[in-house]
């Protein structure tokens, strides 16, 4: 009797045991694959990253760009990522170079999360090579003890060639992001390579440098508008909604003329040694949980159509703050396209521009 029920007692040992290992062999997937991630500095949730190793068991690592180009570059000259999170006009590059995979649909259970207005957008129609991750748009931020509402709303972005405001105004240290102000005030689109549209963008940036003292900053304008050193700057929608939390005497306005609908979006590179963990990251992200945690971290408009929601209703992190949803379905609002030619001649010109007094 006694070894009969010893020997029941292993029988439950063992199933209980094989239980076990069948579940961690659930949970931990991807134990001891590794995952290499390239993205933009400061731009995951504070527990993304550990999060998903402890669902996976693989270990995740990063890797940092400032700049679309210094990521280019890095992997043309052979470097090898599994998922890389560049902007809108970089993805429509490397797509045209043949340097992505394609993304495969049925491994991206959680694609019907995404918000409308992120999807399908022109530099991948299809989503075919990328999937969002964070968006948003440019537009004016303004001191409202100083500047009215009706006045932004009524000048858009020639509100920064007028005289009131000398010597008030930020603008980006970037010739792409003013030479977009200038295109949209001309009635032009931002990606225009006609020569005299060109010059006449040109010619208006000098008038603002020449006769407005403008400030030209990157990051620095999110505490220099949060101090109130300035009545007007030209930011994107994330910096502003950090702004606005921070600041109740700031508004933002996004101009009629149209202005820039910029997306950063999740892709595959050819050359990825594990696209199928690859694929498991992008799937994660997009559930409400990792999307919460990487907008309440960095205050950008999440991909998560839910997330978004939530984020702006009563209660909510970003209620009534203005500049947290980005405008979408606005006809004159543009994403930037991939243009060498164009971006040099900008870049020469925008040289030109700040030495001209």
């Amino acid at each position: 009797m006694i070894k009969k029920l010893t020997a029941l007692i292993l029988a439950g040992v063992m199933l209980l045991s094989g239980c076990g290992n069948t579940k961690e062999e659930k949970d931990l997937k991807y134990s001891g694959q590794t995952l290499k991630i390239f993205t933009w500095g400061e731009y995951t949730g504070e527990n993304l990253i550990k999060n998903f190793e402890e669902q996976t068991g693989a270990h995740v690592i990063m890797e940092y760009f400032d700049s679309n180009e210094m990521m280019y570059t890095k992997l043309s000259a052979g470097d090898k990522y599994d998922v890389l999170i560049p902007s809108d006009y970089m993805i429509e590059r490397m797509i045209k170079e043949d340097m992505l995979s394609t993304i495969d649909k049925d491994k991206i259970t959680n694609f019907n999360l995404l918000a409308d207005g992120v999807k399908n957008l022109p530099f991948d129609p299809e989503n075919n090579y990328s999937i969002p991750y964070f968006w948003g748009s440019v537009g004016i931020l303004y001191n409202k003890n100083n500047v009215s509402k009706e006045t932004v709303e009524n000048e858009g972005f020639e509100i920064f060639r007028n005289r009131d405001y000398k010597g008030k105004i930020y603008m980006y240290d970037s010739e792409r992001d003013s030479f977009m102000m200038a295109f949209k005030a001309l009635g032009y689109s931002m990606n225009s390579d006609n020569e005299d549209e060109i010059m006449k963008a040109y010619e208006w940036l000098v008038d603002i440098n020449a006769n407005m003292e403008p400030n030209y900053v990157t990051d620095e304008v999110i505490d220099g508008m949060i101090n109130g050193n300035k009545d007007l700057a030209v930011v994107y929608s994330g910096d502003a909604t950090v702004v606005l939390g921070e600041n109740p005497d700031m508004g933002f306005s996004m101009p009629k003329e149209g202005s820039n609908l910029w997306c950063d979006s999740m892709v595959i590179p050819k050359n990825a040694e594990n696209p199928e963990l690859a694929h498991e990251f992008i799937n994660y992200v997009l559930t409400y949980e990792a999307s919460y945690d990487n907008t309440k971290t960095c205050g950008y408009a999440s991909a998560n159509k839910d997330v978004l929601n939530d984020m702006m209703s009563e209660g909510g992190m970003f209620f009534e703050n203005e500049a947290f949803v980005p405008r979408s379905g606005y006809e004159k609002d543009e994403t930037f396209e991939y243009n060498e030619v164009l971006k040099q001649k900008l870049s020469e010109l925008w040289i030109k521009v700040k030495v001209n007094k």
